[in-house]
């Protein structure tokens, strides 16, 4: 196994380009893990582009957006008790999660680790990995003292192709 690495947390989340200047489309920070070409899990610090002003709708006024492609199956709300741990598993689905509240950490097989809370988002792509000495796509856990509380985002099938960044 590769020497493990730390990624940098995503906050501050975009020093100068946070969409305050109606001139310039927000950069947005996200961590991605994929299954790269060799079949082991991934992890990388990404930016999301493409947003563009829109109004939702009524009167209100326009916005940052960017659609997100793919056909969503479930919206769910998870709680990671204090101490648990999900040892090495793939995402069931392609999926976005959000930390709402706490922290939790991820770790890929290729030996990075992030820890997130509240701010963070990611996208969770490591389906189909192979097991390396029983090592099979990631491993996750609840941080600190208080329980994580998650929004999670499934799709039916993947949104776009396993690349590295894929929302650029």
């Amino acid at each position: 196994m590769p020497d493990a690495k730390t990624l940098a947390p995503l906050k501050p989340a975009n020093p100068g380009n946070d969409g305050r200047d109606e001139g310039r489309p927000p950069v947005m920070p996200f961590f991605h893990m994929w299954t790269g070409p060799e079949g082991t899990s991934r992890l990388d610090r990404c930016t999301m582009t493409g947003f563009a002003l829109e109004s939702v709708g009524g009167g209100a006024a326009p916005q940052w957006m960017r659609d997100c492609p793919g056909e969503v199956e479930a919206v769910k709300f998870n709680v990671l008790p204090k101490g648990w741990v999900g040892e090495w598993h793939e995402s069931p689905k392609p999926q976005w999660v959000v930390p709402l509240a706490g922290r939790w950490f991820l770790e890929s097989q290729d030996g990075t680790r992030v820890e997130m809370g509240p701010g963070d988002i990611h996208f969770g792509q490591d389906q189909a990995t192979r097991d390396v000495r029983g090592r099979k796509g990631h491993r996750s856990g609840q941080v600190g003292d208080e329980p994580c509380v998650q929004l999670m985002v499934q799709f039916r099938t993947s949104p776009l192709v396993a690349v590295a960044c894929p929302f650029t």
